[in-house]
């Protein structure tokens, strides 16, 4: 429920975003009528072949992460979803792009888009430890399914506790928490306008001519010109990276999000607060 109510504080489409998503669904004969303006939300079911996924055919056709470009790809019950078909996700999580060949040629498919997964901590779905009769052998095989580089590519980890029924009979207008989703849109909106900006600048000072909307887009030489870490904040990362064993991918993944954070916050700097919550929703790879 989470995951597809995502689309309800994401901002909408820019009129270039719009017209880039709008001709990738009118080439793969999914388009309604008019523009799209709402950032595609697209969730295969488990049974999907790779072709479907990645796209593919005789005469090649995009597939569900082309679909989801610049909105979001949700894999429900991850795990349920055949090994190959998780496996191909390495190289369009890392490029944003998918290339298709084939004996006819080869088709390169844009695949900019938000990817969120949902799993159980084991294969019964119950908490463990309260209800779940799973073995230890059992749990750590169903979970090890997903393999350590995907697990390398995925931002944050958010683990989802049981929901009291009480309080999801109650709903209290009156707290703060509940928060409506386009008060937390504007917040965003807000967010991506100071990115924006920093690209913008950036774009002038720098003969780098690929347009970036999102942190999630620089690269390592990006990072070390936008990112700017007080000495605090870089510390803290030093320190949990050598405790952690972060791979140089995940070193990066974790300034990007405290990066995103900063911006939420409207600081120009990442600081210790922001730091030590990006490292909060990272998963520890042994």
């Amino acid at each position: 429920m989470l995951a597809q109510s995502i689309v309800s504080i994401m901002p909408p489409l820019s009129c270039e975003q719009s017209i880039e998503v709008t001709s990738i669904h009118s080439v793969a004969r999914t388009l309604p009528k008019g523009l799209l303006e709402i950032p595609p939300f697209r969730s295969p079911h488990h049974s999907a072949s790779m072709i479907s996924i990645l796209g593919g055919g005789q005469n090649p056709h995009p597939g569900e992460i082309t679909l989801a470009h610049r909105g979001v790809l949700f894999l429900d019950e991850f795990q349920g979803y055949e090994q190959k078909v998780i496996e191909s996700l390495r190289q369009p999580l890392e490029d944003r792009v998918i290339t298709v060949a084939r004996a006819k040629g080869s088709v390169t498919f844009p695949a900019q888009f938000i990817f969120i997964a949902s799993m159980n901590p084991c294969r019964c779905g119950k908490e463990i430890g309260k209800g779940c009769n799973c073995t230890p052998k059992s749990i750590e095989l169903y979970q090890r399914k997903i393999s350590g580089p995907i697990l390398d590519r995925i931002d944050m980890w958010i683990n989802v506790n049981k929901v009291d029924y009480e309080k999801m009979a109650t709903v209290d207008t009156s707290s703060s928490v509940n928060e409506r989703s386009n008060v937390i849109r504007a917040r965003i909106i807000k967010a991506r306008k100071i990115q924006e900006e920093r690209f913008r600048r950036e774009y002038v000072a720098s003969v780098d001519t690929k347009k970036k909307y999102f942190n999630s887009e620089m690269t390592a030489k990006d990072i070390d010109k936008l990112a700017l870490l007080t000495e605090e904040a870089r510390t803290i990362l030093k320190i949990s990276a050598e405790r952690m064993r972060f791979s140089g991918r995940a070193f990066h993944k974790i300034i990007k999000v405290a990066r995103t954070i900063a911006d939420l916050d409207a600081s120009g700097y990442i600081k210790k607060n922001h730091m030590l919550e990006a490292l909060q929703y990272r998963q520890k790879i042994n």
